[in-house]
């Protein structure tokens, strides 16, 4: 009976695919190198490209596929060539630099002068969002640089110096204690009510070469001692925060863009349904909802530090009292669950692009009520096993919480090839670990 219900679990996967298999058509690269891949699929038309820095990630992805639809030439940067998202069909040009270092400073100077019109810089992650702060001046000649200046840019993405912030400006975090040395550990472990989640200040390449993991949860004192002794390897200081009570779909999010003269010119609110992994993951499956409190605390903070660029903040509703609190926030480029915006009827990627360029913005930036859903379909088919692994979930309401689909992480139509990549990898990955 286990198999046989977890088999069900891939129906409604090829359910969502098999109405677009009879357009797939899965376009070989005419040319491929170290450097840069250039797919035929491409038309350049007459408008400033759009570089998309991180293509292999969601978010990077997500991005270059959006704007491609708009009509807008894409060149993408990558730091791993065989990653599934460098097999799409959407970008003119691939190249290929470490991201998380400023090795891709160097490739976008070099391609700046080859541009026809300046570029407008769609970083994917902090890191390169911070390579280029520091870097603007260098690239300026050549880029449309969507940021607010860095002290501010370098507070927002520090989350000691964000924390510090909202606890000065009383802005609603749950109680934080800052771990500078295993002495702050031990009194915070006597002092602090526990369940906490324990997490750096901002997921530096050494964090991430040691783990996967966002954030650690801790369920009590005696866990935070050893747990801080580790990560305390990889970075420091680390943030104990205390852990806010309630399921995953607690979880909101406001994305929106602020042009350079600090309007806010479209936003978008939406909620978590699923995560993958678990308790501390990134959006398996989402929702658009209309949540004026969410929208109210994430534009005020932004309009109030003179913000620029594309923002993102994360806030969760205590399940016992009902207040709501920052999660966190993520700032200068798109994030996992961005593109919900346009599966609901809202160009927030493409309005950035055009406020940069200063074309006109596009109609659609006002969120409508309709609660359209956007699935990672691999992760949340994973999500979704634990839960009823777990007795949490049962196979009618998973197959339920798929009603309302209109936004996919990998899967498209028209880009099908870094879909069946991600899950060729994955079964390879299995395979090996047997």
């Amino acid at each position: 009976m286990r198999a046989s219900a977890a088999a069900h679990f891939v129906f409604p996967v090829l359910s969502h695919i098999r109405r677009g298999w009879r357009c797939v058509s899965i376009r070989p690269h005419t040319q491929r190198t170290a450097l840069r891949i250039q797919h035929p699929s491409a038309h350049p038309v007459n408008r400033p490209p759009a570089i998309i820095i991180g293509l292999d990630s969601l978010p990077g992805i997500q991005a270059a596929r959006i704007l491609a639809a708009h009509a807008v030439p894409v060149i993408a940067i990558a730091a791993r060539p065989a990653h599934y998202c460098c097999k799409t069909n959407v970008c003119q040009q691939i190249l290929f630099a470490d991201t998380q270092s400023s090795d891709f400073i160097q490739t976008l100077c070099a391609l700046g002068p080859t541009l026809p019109q300046k570029g407008v810089l769609i970083p994917c992650s902090d890191m390169s969002v911070w390579h280029i702060s520091t870097h603007r001046d260098l690239l300026r000649p050549y880029y449309h640089v969507l940021l607010p200046p860095h002290p501010t840019l370098a507070m927002l993405l520090d989350k000691v110096a964000f924390y510090t912030y909202a606890q000065q400006q009383a802005l609603p975090i749950a109680p934080t204690r800052f771990l500078h040395s295993r002495a702050d550990a031990e009194r915070a472990a006597a002092a602090m009510p526990f369940p906490c989640v324990l997490k750096p200040p901002k997921r530096t390449p050494a964090w991430t070469k040691q783990t996967h993991h966002k954030v650690y949860q801790v369920a009590s004192a005696d866990q935070l001692l050893p747990l801080y002794d580790q990560c305390a390897q990889w970075t420091s200081p680390l943030i104990l925060q205390q852990w806010v009570a309630g399921p995953e779909s607690n979880l909101y999010s406001c994305n929106c863009y602020f042009n350079a003269e600090g309007e806010s010119l479209v936003d978008f609110t939406a909620r978590k349904l699923r995560q993958w992994p678990p308790g501390a993951g990134s959006s398996s499956l989402g929702e658009a909802c209309i949540n004026d409190t969410v929208r109210n605390v994430a534009l005020t903070l932004f309009r109030r530090v003179g913000y620029h660029g594309l923002g993102y903040m994360e806030l969760k509703q205590d399940a016992i009292s009902g207040d709501y609190f920052i999660m966190e926030v993520n700032v200068g480029r798109p994030t996992v669950r961005s593109a919900i915006a346009e599966a609901g009827g809202v160009a927030l990627h493409y309005a950035a692009y055009c406020s940069a360029i200063g074309a006109p913005l596009p109609p659609n930036l006002q969120q409508g009520g309709q609660p359209v859903k956007w699935v990672h379909l691999h992760y949340d088919a994973r999500s979704a096993f634990h839960y009823w692994r777990r007795g949490e979930l049962t196979l009618r309401d998973w197959l339920r919480s798929w009603r309302g689909i209109g936004g996919y992480a990998v899967w498209s139509r028209r880009d099908p090839a870094p879909f069946f990549c991600d899950i060729v990898t994955t079964i390879g990955r299995g395979i090996g670990k047997r």
